[in-house]
């Protein structure tokens, strides 16, 4: 089965709204296990529980078939959401359009090339959808 993960803020912001609406169309596109993915900060001191962030989104969008919601602890956010593509095996990862200038200087710090989507279809052998963000 296709894997989508999108990583998100909690408490949801708007732009995590758009961008897991973006991952819900894609996953039913692909008929596709949508993953979404929050990650507390250690420095930040802040836990949410995996309970908690799906009562939040099933608030907003209802009830998702083949859903997971996974809370993982990092010191960085980017290198966190890539250890969990990895390990889901994602075939698509959804990032919102906010999300790409902070992968953009992280992949900046790894290679000379800031083009982001080309960068973890490189290194991850996935799809990289980008989420538009209302204004």
């Amino acid at each position: 089965m296709t894997q989508v993960v999108v990583p998100v803020r909690y408490p949801l912001s708007p732009h995590s709204r758009a961008t897991l609406e973006t991952a819900i169309d894609v996953a039913a596109e692909h008929d596709a296990a949508l993953t979404v993915l929050h990650v507390d900060l250690y420095h930040a001191g802040e836990r949410v529980s995996q309970a908690e962030l799906k009562r939040a989104i099933e608030g907003e969008f209802g009830s998702l078939s083949d859903a997971r919601y996974v809370v993982r602890d990092g010191l960085l956010v980017e290198e966190t959401i890539l250890e969990e593509v990895v390990s889901q095996g994602a075939d698509v990862v959804v990032i919102g359009e906010k999300q790409t200038g902070r992968w953009r200087r992280m992949v900046r710090r790894l290679v000379d090339d800031p083009d982001v989507a080309r960068y973890l279809r490189e290194k991850l052998d996935c799809e990289v959808v980008t989420a538009s963000v209302p204004t």
